[in-house]
């Protein structure tokens, strides 16, 4: 199998040509081997070499066959070593699969190789001092966002058609919308985070995938959605079938466009050019389309940010080596100090303002079908924009700045509606993300009307200059 024929196909796709018999699974995985020898040397968006051997999987599932990537934030895999970008964490190796990790087996899909992030997971830019930076495919000077950075860019550059990501303050829909890719965060309680203490960060932290199509995403969703595998009390895995969704007629509805950042951060021109295109496109199929956004309390949302990354630096607190601070970046020791000073108290008043954040968002949705945003403020910025181990950083300055760059994103982890960015805007040569948000468990919507947009407004021909499909 020819690159330039893989690199063609998304996972759907592929898994398509594997069950007619026109090249075998074999043949796929050794091809995407070389589609991430050749895509890594110019992204670097690997954490470790490709695993000699795929990770064990069903023959048999939805997605047999189909190359795949992990993030490195863990645990994820049994027996696959995480550090969380950090020089600090030499390796941790789980004793068990994740839930998603267990589902993502079961789905068939072949994992190969774990993708960089930034340290911790703390950030817009996957340029931690472990990996050095990850590069943007697009342009190789500028970054791929994060924290999901490394599958970000493997997947915009064709190595792989879906890899894993995760979403704590944007971490799926930021790098979807740097390297011009489908990012879903579902709604709260889609996915299971898993037994694991901590992994869910406080409710605001969700686990997917990106991909480069909106059918791979409905058709991931469908394999691996429902409650985990040990939670004996969870309700039976919904049985809507959200393949089934992509394309289908969503009736007329009461579309929100806003380019106005809740926080008062400036938004660029170019970008939100996008987010008003994709509403005249709407508009112009028959929706209601109203210039309006949910009235949000920023500092309510910007305590519940610091209660999440406080969480996140709890873990490492609570574990039973800590790891050593003089090895960590400027930003992870200041998360670890205000973890060591939070209180109880600190706590009670973040899920007070985690509340009233979500009752103002709900509020939203019962007189809006859909909101249309920029997913970022900004083009992909330049690497060293985002300075994570800069030591005149605060935790709070480290938020912000990150609300500077992303502002439209972390509104919907605090409230837990599904929100998707697909790069339906391009400009200066870069992908341009547009933010869809549905009201909470109505991910058949944004199918729904993502799908009609990717047919109204095509990305699947604009491919960036680094792509192993690209003819020498």
């Amino acid at each position: 199998m020819e690159l330039c024929e893989y690199a063609r196909y998304d996972a759907v796709g592929i898994r398509d040509l594997i069950r007619s018999g026109e090249v075998t699974a074999g043949e796929v995985e050794a091809t995407a081997r070389r589609a991430l020898a050749q895509a890594n040397a110019q992204v670097n968006g690997l954490a470790l070499p490709v695993f000699s051997q795929a990770l064990a999987h069903a023959g048999d599932g939805p997605f047999a066959g189909v190359p795949f990537l992990i993030k490195d934030h863990g645990p994820v895999a049994e027996g696959v070593p995480f550090t969380l970008g950090s020089r600090a964490l030499p390796g941790i190796v789980p004793g068990h699969d994740s839930d998603l990790m267990a589902r993502f087996r079961a789905a068939g899909l072949v994992t190969l190789g774990l993708t960089t992030v930034p340290e911790l997971c703390l950030g817009f830019a996957t340029e931690s001092l472990r990996y050095g930076p990850t590069r943007n495919p697009w342009d190789l000077d500028r970054g791929v966002g994060g924290s999901s950075g490394g599958a970000a860019a493997l997947v915009a550059a064709g190595a792989v058609p879906v890899a894993h990501a995760s979403d704590g303050a944007g971490s799926i829909r930021v790098p979807a919308s740097c390297c011009g890719l489908v990012g879903l965060k579902p709604s709260r309680g889609r996915i299971s985070c898993g037994p694991d203490a901590g992994e869910a960060m406080l409710g605001m932290s969700y686990e997917f995938a990106l991909t480069r199509t909106v059918r791979d995403a409905a058709h991931l969703l469908d394999a691996v959605q429902g409650p985990g595998i040990g939670d004996k009390y969870a309700a039976p895995p919904p049985r809507r079938r959200y393949a089934d969704e992509v394309g289908a007629d969503p009736g007329r509805l009461r579309v929100a466009v806003t380019t106005k950042a809740w926080s008062g951060t400036e938004v660029d021109g170019r970008v939100a050019e996008a987010a008003l295109r994709v509403g005249h496109a709407l508009e112009r199929a028959g929706h209601d389309v109203t210039e309006a956004g949910p009235v949000v309390d920023h500092e309510a949302v910007m305590r519940s940010l610091v209660a999440e990354s406080v969480a996140i630096a709890a873990t490492l607190l609570m574990a039973p080596r800590q790891p050593d601070p003089a090895r960590m970046e400027a930003v992870s020791r200041q998360a670890l100090r205000v973890a060591r000073e939070y209180t109880g108290l600190d706590l009670l008043a973040a899920f007070d303002a985690q509340n009233r954040v979500t009752r103002s968002a709900a509020a939203f949705f019962t007189e809006h079908d859909l909101l249309v945003t920029p997913t970022l403020a900004r083009l992909p910025a330049p690497h060293g924009t985002l300075r994570y181990d800069d030591p005149e950083h605060t935790l709070t300055s480290w938020l912000e700045s990150l609300d500077g760059y992303g502002p439209f994103t972390v509104l919907f982890n605090v409230t837990g509606q599904p929100a998707i960015s697909l790069p339906l805007g391009h400009a200066d040569g870069l992908p341009v993300g547009v933010q869809l948000v549905a009201p909470y468990g109505r991910e058949d919507l944004l199918f729904r009307i993502a799908a009609h947009l990717e047919q109204a407004m095509p990305w699947k021909d604009r491919t960036p200059p680094v792509f192993v499909g690209n003819r020498s």
